[in-house]
């Protein structure tokens, strides 16, 4: 063989890898960047007009603050640092004009409302200590101000109905720490390994039993990661209703059980060999099995949406187009998300759509978990929405929104990227036909809504807010519940409120309720509410009498009055049930907007609860009413801390008016019963855990708008569907083959804790 042979052949051979290499690379680099096509255009009117919902900026928050502090005649002092015996600024948020009054500017060319701000203020250092509520305006440059209290609420709100700020539950933290478990060191040290960092809390409300009860149940965790599942079996009741600091209390114990007249008695209970203690094995910082940590290494990446030709929608302000769709959006301190001046096809189907709140309630064998009823509207569903995190919380290449509030304390905080828009290819059919009868075609239209998100992070739950805007015209409100379950300590017949998750965790069994306002404009302002059902019939077969035939009819009715449309829980309600409008379709029926609830709620509370009034809004899936400006939101953030005297009821709202020919609103509320289980650690999963409601089109079209969608797909046998001026997928190789531009990754979450 000649000796040269080989080395040829690996000369030939690098020649060959070098020339393949150059054509890869030069096809890599011909792979093109997706490009963005033309913004959506928008009419400035519709931009400038959506402004008149938009959210205060910082500078008029601080506006609004520095003109409260020069002309009360009082002192505030800072939220953050104030004392219950302070005055200070709770929050300053959006005060949305009237509704008439709006409407005369959108739509009558009428002068633009005042734009003004509503200031919740805490006046503790005054004779009769009350909670005050002033609209201040007109912004930027506040000239008046007024107490809208009595108005709003019919009298005074007394000050122990305020909600807690975060100082006083800092102020509650020193006190349990310094003073409560001075009493009982050997316990501490010796039960609970205590050493001043290794304790977590949590409050529960309401507080107490009666109006102005202010005694709140700490319920005590290991101080890991995942705290709420960590219980060590002790709680402890703080009576704080004093003003004055010093004379707060422990006004009684539990502790495995066995209940405590104080720390002092339980000390003395425990030195003295009288107590059963029940060691919980510490876990480290990480939490152990509720950590959120990874258990598996990372592997191949997840599949990730991208718009190869940028975004089809448009964001401008607090102004969001889409495909026929355009609304206003804000978020409001305590209700979070809410939407406004909804169109599609440029006809106003809604004026405002928001959550009202976010009720649960526990039970337990533990006085914390027992006496637990949380309405998260008096935390501030808007007030703890978190950052969120790109490419998980929503698609990565989606459009985030910056939000400010101003709330404990008195400064703006802007909260990074709280609120995401994208569009979604939902992955499957909007509508399809393939048909191999007669005629051989295929028609089709992909399932692609725009989706606006939030997410409020309340204590232990996580709940993601969606609006979702489809290309039929339907819209769709939804809330998944995510986060750590609350959690008691195992003891004695515990199991019958939950299961065991760990070796001295119970999951506690609890309801998830949420409430909607919902204030459809179909077709204008005034409407009616209309059921539609089936019934069976018995009939004889016209072509051969002697048999029968049972066969479904459609029933309709009008309902008139607030009372017939108002439905109980878990009562029967019409399976179609929608919003008539006073014109008509094509083929002579009444244009409407059905609503349609998804809902899998536990029971509501017993009606003969002393604090049920304060949460009646969820006696019912659904109750329409006659709209009043003074009827503005189904319940209150007094309502927390004084359920036994609700500032508002909504019960008080469904008083038999008739609703034909009105302005109405519909309040849906939606929810689901938790038994959290095993699967719920390290905690728990969004699927399964999805509620709330469908606005569809109901006759309110003469077809199907979505006939009209680019997105559409139509092909039959005769044709060359791999063209792409017939079918429009056969041009995605070549369309949606370029590179998505991914911004780097950040995150703001951990910023100014």
């Amino acid at each position: 063989m000649n000796p040269r042979l080989p080395y040829v052949l690996l000369a030939g051979a690098a020649v060959i890898i070098f020339i393949l290499s150059c054509m890869l690379l030069s096809r890599g680099g011909r792979s093109p960047s997706c490009e963005s096509q033309p913004s959506v255009v928008e009419k400035t009117g519709s931009m400038s007009q959506s402004l008149v919902f938009a959210d205060l900026t910082p500078e008029e928050m601080s506006q609004v603050v520095g003109y409260l502090q020069g002309h009360l005649g009082v002192p505030l002092v800072d939220a953050s640092r104030a004392k219950p015996s302070d005055n200070c600024i709770a929050s300053v948020d959006l005060q949305v004009p009237g509704k008439a009054e709006v409407l005369r500017f959108l739509d009558g060319g009428g002068a633009r409302p005042p734009r003004e701000a509503l200031a919740v203020l805490y006046f503790g250092k005054q004779p009769e200590p009350n909670i005050t509520e002033y609209v201040v305006g007109p912004l930027p440059r506040p000239a008046y101000h007024r107490d809208v209290t009595v108005q709003k609420y019919g009298g005074k709100v007394p000050y122990h109905r305020r909600p807690m700020l975060r100082g006083e539950y800092e102020q509650l933290r020193v006190f349990l720490e310094t003073k409560a478990f001075a009493a009982a060191p050997t316990f501490l040290q010796e039960v609970l390994e205590y050493d001043g960092t290794n304790v977590a809390f949590q409050s529960t409300v309401p507080h107490g039993f009666q109006s102005g009860d202010r005694a709140t149940w700490f319920v005590l965790f290991q101080n890991v990661s995942g705290f709420f599942v960590h219980p060590v079996g002790l709680e402890v009741l703080v009576d704080h209703s004093s003003l004055d600091i010093s004379q707060w209390a422990v006004s009684r114990v539990f502790y495995n059980g066995q209940y405590y007249r104080d720390m002092v008695q339980l000390e003395s209970a425990y030195v003295q060999g009288r107590i059963s203690v029940e060691k919980v094995r510490k876990v480290p910082w990480d939490g152990d099995f509720s950590s959120m940590k990874p258990r598996a290494p990372a592997a191949a990446q997840f599949p990730v949406q991208f718009e190869p030709q940028g975004p089809r929608y448009s964001v401008r302000n607090n102004h969001v187009l889409f495909q026929g769709w355009s609304f206003a959006f804000g978020m409001s301190v305590s209700t979070g998300l809410r939407l406004f001046d909804i169109r599609h096809k440029g006809e106003r189907v809604a004026y405002e759509i928001g959550v009202q709140e976010a009720l649960s309630v526990y039970g337990s064998n533990c006085p914390g978990g027992m006496s637990t009823r949380y309405m998260d509207g008096s935390f501030g569903l808007g007030r703890y929405t978190s950052p969120l995190v790109r490419g998980l919380d929503c698609p990565y290449l989606a459009t985030y929104v910056d939000t400010h509030a101003l709330s404990d304390s008195l400064r703006p905080e802007k909260r990074k990227a709280s609120l995401c828009i994208f569009e979604q290819n939902l992955g499957s059919p909007l509508r399809r036909h393939y048909s191999n009868l007669q005629s051989l075609y295929y028609g089709g239209l992909v399932n692609s809504a725009l989706v606006i998100r939030s997410i409020a992070t309340v204590g232990n739950y996580d709940y993601v807010w969606d609006f979702i805007f489809y290309q039929n015209g339907a819209l769709e409100g939804k809330v998944q519940a995510t986060g750590y379950p609350s959690s008691s300590f195992l003891h004695g017949d515990g199991l019958r409120y939950g299961n065991r998750l760990w070796e001295h965790t119970l999951g506690t069994i609890h309801t998830h309720f949420v409430n909607y306002k919902v204030d459809l404009d179909v077709g204008g302002v005034k409407n009616s509410l209309v059921a539609h059902d089936m019934a069976f019939e018995m009939a004889r077969a016209p072509w051969s009498p002697e048999q029968q035939i049972e066969r479904p009819r459609l029933t309709k009715k009008v309902l008139d009055t607030e009372d017939q449309a108002a439905f109980r829980l878990q009562s029967k309600m019409p399976r179609y049930i929608y919003f008539a409008a006073n014109s008509k379709n094509k083929w002579g029926h009444q244009r409407g907007y059905r609503i349609q609830i998804s809902s899998f709620a536990g029971d509501h509370i017993p009606e003969a609860s002393s604090m049920e009034r304060a949460i009646s809004w969820a006696r019912y899936q659904l109750a329409v009413t006659r709209r009043k400006e003074e009827e503005p939101t189904s319940t209150s953030i007094y309502n927390q801390n004084d359920p036994w005297t609700p500032t508002v009821a909504f019960a008080d709202f469904i008083n038999n008016e008739t609703i034909t020919n009105e302005d109405l609103v519909a309040w849906i509320t939606a929810g689901f019963l938790h038994i959290p289980h095993s699967e719920d650690i390290p905690n728990t999963v969004t699927v399964g855990n999805s509620v709330g409601f469908l606005l569809r089109p109901y006759n309110y079209y003469d077809l199907d708008p979505s006939i009209y969608s680019n997105d559409g797909v139509f092909f039959t046998s005769e044709q060359d569907f791999t063209a792409c001026e017939i079918n429009p997928l056969a041009c995605l190789p070549k369309t949606a083959s370029c590179l998505p531009n991914f911004p780097p990754f950040t995150y703001d979450g951990f910023r100014n804790m």
